[in-house]
C-alpha cells in the first residue's frame, strides 16, 4: 500500500484513505445523493484507488484523481460532474 502521496507542488505527505473517501462523499452529496447512495459511491470509487495504491510505495495526487474520476464517469457521472465543478471553482475558473 502506498505510504506517501506526492502533491502537485512536490510536497510529500502520508497516504490517507479517509481523505479520499471524504472527497468522494462530498462530491456525491453535492450531486444530491442520499446517505445510502453516497456510501455506495464512496465504497466503489475508493476501492479502485486503494487497489491502484496497493502496488506502489508512492502515488501522485494527479494519479489518484484520474482514477477516481475515471471510475465515477462510469458508475456515477453526476458525481464526477460535481467533483469537476468543485475543482474548477476551487481553481477560480
Amino acid at each position: 500500500m502506498a505510504n506517501i502521496v506526492i502533491k502537485r507542488d512536490g510536497a510529500r505527505q502520508p497516504f490517507d484513505a479517509e481523505k479520499i473517501k471524504s472527497a468522494i462523499a462530498k462530491a456525491a452529496e453535492e450531486a444530491g445523493h442520499d446517505a445510502a447512495k453516497v456510501a455506495s459511491v464512496v465504497d466503489q470509487a475508493s476501492a479502485g484507488v486503494l487497489t491502484l495504491a496497493g502496488g506502489v510505495e508512492e502515488i501522485a495526487t494527479a494519479e489518484i484523481k484520474m482514477k477516481i474520476l475515471a471510475d465515477l464517469d462510469t458508475m456515477a457521472p453526476e458525481v464526477a460532474a460535481a467533483w469537476r465543478k468543485h475543482d474548477a471553482e476551487k481553481k477560480g475558473l
